[in-house]
């Protein structure tokens, strides 16, 4: 059977066309991403894309929101799209629909994709363990994280909100980034400091260290900067920020009582190349006397081009078609 599968964040609705066959994915289209700005609703989005297809859609669709699916409306940040759960089957027309939260879906997609679409990062080699958590930590605009339960030969996605956990420095430059951060918001999460507006925030710490002037530019230009090493401040503002997000990915792992780690999220993406050469495996294992345990892990990035999509997708058959 086909499926719409559509993942819906702040700044982009992305939709494609999923195959599913015995109960699994085996087919994903190439997706088409439309601006959320663009477009005053869900209906509307959905109806732009019928058109750029051609055709009919199918009647079933399983959809990833950047928001928790609770309550009778789903507020998503920055898109003042109105989602309700209870009502949106109809709003779209179709007869069978899945609704996962975003990175609920990505942990959807962990759970799906082969080795092929799981780099090494660090940790012994061979495929994901087939019983016990694994825990998935994404950053991105933010910081999502879940954990999949592989348990009897079942499979079991875990949402969780743990991005939004305090910060816990652990050395001088990073409780000076924690200072900082704590005189503009209160309350500082993990996300504040190992998402993608992290890095800026890390980067004016270590100018002000340094004594030299923060050039005024936008998050995407300081990360290109950091990536292709144009810019020492910047450079070392992405090794800290590695370093950091060991720390966190471990903490998150021993919390959730985890055998194995994925890394996911656009900035996971960006950094595929960084990270096996950055201090994150360090930080991660530098656990007292789990360090062992920790050391133990296998840690991967999923590289599949769109888990949003296929984790969409991937919920829906098994909300729908394996219990059929």
């Amino acid at each position: 059977m086909e499926i719409v599968a559509g993942d819906i964040g702040g700044t982009n609705a992305r939709f494609a066309i999923a195959r599913i066959e015995q109960g699994r994915v085996v087919a994903l289209d190439d997706p088409i991403t439309l601006p959320t700005a663009g477009h005053a609703s869900l209906a509307l989005a959905w109806a732009a894309f019928a058109a750029r297809i051609g055709r009919p859609l199918p009647r079933a669709a399983g959809i990833a929101i950047a928001a928790p699916i609770r309550g009778d409306v789903l507020k998503l940040t920055n898109n003042d799209w109105m989602i309700r759960p209870a009502s949106l089957a109809a709003e779209l027309g179709i007869d069978a629909l899945a609704l996962i939260n975003d990175f609920g879906a990505v942990g959807h997609a962990v759970a799906h994709v082969g080795p092929e679409y799981l780099a090494p990062i660090a940790g012994p080699a061979g495929p994901l363990p087939a019983e016990g958590v694994i825990s998935i930590v994404g950053p991105g605009t933010g910081l999502g994280v879940a954990s999949l339960l592989r348990r009897d030969g079942r499979q079991y996605v875990i949402e969780t909100e743990g991005g939004h956990m305090d910060f816990a420095p652990l050395d001088v430059l990073e409780e000076t980034v924690l200072a900082r951060l704590r005189a503009q918001h209160g309350r500082v999460s993990a996300e504040r400091i190992v998402a993608g507006p992290g890095l800026a925030a890390i980067h004016a710490t270590i100018a002000a260290l340094e004594n030299q002037p923060v050039p005024h530019r936008d998050d995407a230009a300081l990360w290109a900067a950091a990536l292709d090493g144009s810019d020492p401040l910047a450079v070392a503002a992405l090794d800290r920020f590695c370093l950091s997000l060991g720390s966190v990915a471990g903490d998150i792992a021993l919390a959730q009582g985890a055998c194995a780690l994925v890394i996911a999220g656009g900035v996971g993406a960006r950094l595929a190349d960084h990270l096996p050469r950055s201090g994150f495996a360090r930080r991660f294992i530098a656990k007292g006397r789990y360090e062992g345990m920790m050391a133990a892990m296998p840690i991967r990035l999923i590289t599949h081009p769109q888990p949003g999509l296929l984790g969409a997708a991937v919920a829906f058959a098994e909300q729908h078609v394996a219990r059929a």
